[in-house]
């Protein structure tokens, strides 16, 4: 009689139930694993055959069996090394070397040829769908023990490896839970923060604080040196920190490539950093099975795009739908996922290929035409989409420049942290019964229910989205950029100098106007 056990496998960053079936009948040897098994899955016959052999149990190839291992459903395809344990377990049962109640467990795990149980991905997900579907117990890896146990409501069991699994499922040996933990892994360096050292630059500084408080899309735009790229870096100070629903949201994403190493759940937001020469699907997620890319990696944080203009035009458009809807779909002939990216798009780009276009300082050896075409490599639509487009003039240097940060500087700081926290407070309080988190997020069929602006400020409004022919989503942008200014002045109507400050945010006059 077949045997059935269950496991889990990974679509995106969502996880989803397999379940593993064992048979066999008299013949010659065979251990077949059907199911639609990638190359992974069809090795991993000889990996559990020698951890089996290993562990001092009854291998396959000790009895003449026809074996055979089918993986349910069966038109999903099966990647990865995560079924080796539940498979050696499955074929224990069927031989009757163990003997356990399978319905309220689930498992995964990687087999090593000593029979060793090492990590596999997307644990975080599996423990999700385990509590969800009502499993009582979750067998992994030890080392994914601390990952698992992020999730309430369910017991999660390490094993080392599959004689200590076995031993556990027979009863012959009891293995402690690991209780839920909810500690922070933060950095605790004691260096100094960044944006204290940044002399100057107080229209960008503002800037920043106003781009963490509410979330919002940045273009710093200006010549080489000017400290675009150590503004933007320095953003990381500014951020609160996640809540848990966000920390969850983001260690899952992580989970399923690999990159959150078994470490405790973090609260400390996201911040990427990819190349110029990085390909379109490694930005947007993508691959034969398709992985999250660089938008989800930065979701809830930061994506920080230096040298705009030289990524590749079909990298910075495939942003424009992510960037309004919040989450990427990335459809490949093996399937279709839909993957988070609601992140903070902060970017930097110079004048012109040499730097110096408009500087007044140094001459430019660049053409108008040249001028032109690398501006023009960020489009209209994509432009459109970036909340806050500010000019970085370079700075001129003087003793106080090289003075580091006095305790005045340090405590402007933390007062400047504590009005992004309010603020971020007040978003949340405001938006408690959807499903948003930061004003950026607001969509059209809300912005008149958050952002309540005054009669004397609407009007204001209006007659500068008119007079500079300004689009529908640049007035939305401008309001919710409003919003974000009264919250950190913890004002709940829009006033006329916060939507003043918003416009003088929004409106580069130096962006293409002065090559006309």
């Amino acid at each position: 009689m077949a045997v059935r056990l269950f496991s889990a496998a990974i679509s995106g960053i969502d996880a989803q139930l397999i379940e593993v079936e064992a048979d066999s009948n008299p013949g010659l040897h065979s251990f077949n694993i059907v199911g639609l098994p990638d190359k992974s899955v069809e090795e991993s016959k000889e990996r559990i055959a020698s951890a089996i052999k290993n562990s001092s149990l009854l291998a396959p190839s000790a009895k003449h069996k026809k074996i055979i291992i089918n993986l349910a459903p069966a038109d999903i395809r099966k990647e990865g090394p995560s079924y080796d344990l539940p498979i050696a377990v499955a074929y224990l049962l069927e031989t009757k070397q163990l003997s356990f109640k399978t319905s309220d467990k689930l498992m995964v795990g990687e087999l090593s040829l000593d029979g060793s149980v090492k990590p596999v991905n997307g644990i975080l997900s599996i423990a999700i769908l385990a509590k969800n579907l009502g499993f009582k117990e979750i067998l992994v890896p030890h080392q994914n023990v601390y990952e698992a146990s992020v999730i309430k409501g369910i017991e999660v069991i390490g094993v080392k490896n599959i004689s200590e699994a076995v031993g556990y499922l027979s009863g012959k040996i009891s293995i402690a839970t690991k209780e839920t933990i909810n500690n922070f892994s933060e950095d605790s360096s004691d260096e100094i923060p960044s944006l204290a050292l940044i002399k100057g630059q107080e229209t960008a500084k503002r800037a920043l604080i106003i781009s963490a408080a509410g979330s919002h899309n940045l273009l710093m735009f200006g010549p080489p040196g000017s400290g675009k790229t150590l503004l933007a870096k320095s953003l990381t100070d500014l951020l609160p920190p996640l809540s848990f629903e966000e920390a969850i949201e983001v260690a899952r994403i992580y989970s399923s490539v690999g990159m959150l190493n078994g470490s405790p759940l973090s609260f400390r937001r996201p911040f990427r950093n990819p190349h110029h020469t990085t390909s379109a699907p490694a930005v947007v997620g993508g691959g034969t099975y398709p992985k999250p890319g660089e938008i989800s990696l930065a979701h809830r944080g930061v994506l920080f795009l230096d040298e705009l203009p030289e990524f590749p035009r079909n990298v910075l458009e495939s942003l424009r739908q992510p960037l309004e809807d919040g989450v990427v779909t990335v459809s490949r002939a093996s399937g279709s996922i839909v993957l988070p990216a609601k992140f903070t798009l902060v970017s930097a780009m110079n004048p012109c290929p040499c730097g110096n276009y408009g500087d007044g300082k140094d001459n430019c050896i660049c053409s108008a035409n040249t001028v032109l075409k690398y501006r023009k490599k960020i489009s209209g639509p994509l432009l459109d989409r970036i909340d806050i487009q500010i000019s970085v003039p370079r700075e001129t240097v003087s003793l106080e420049t090289k003075t580091g940060p006095n305790k005045e500087d340090l405590n402007n700081l933390r007062q400047i942290k504590g009005q992004i926290t309010v603020a971020r407070k007040m978003q949340e309080d405001r938006f408690q019964k959807s499903k948003i988190f930061t004003n950026s997020e607001i969509s059209y069929k809300n912005i008149d229910r958050y952002c309540i602006v005054d009669a004397k400020a609407e009007n204001f409004l209006m007659n500068a989205v008119n007079n500079k022919n300004l689009s529908m989503r640049a007035y939305h942008k401008i309001k919710k950029l409003a919003r974000t200014i009264a919250d950190l002045e913890q004002s709940e109507k829009i006033q006329d100098n916060h939507v003043a400050e918003a416009l003088s945010l929004r409106i580069n006059e130096n962006l293409f106007t002065d090559l006309v």
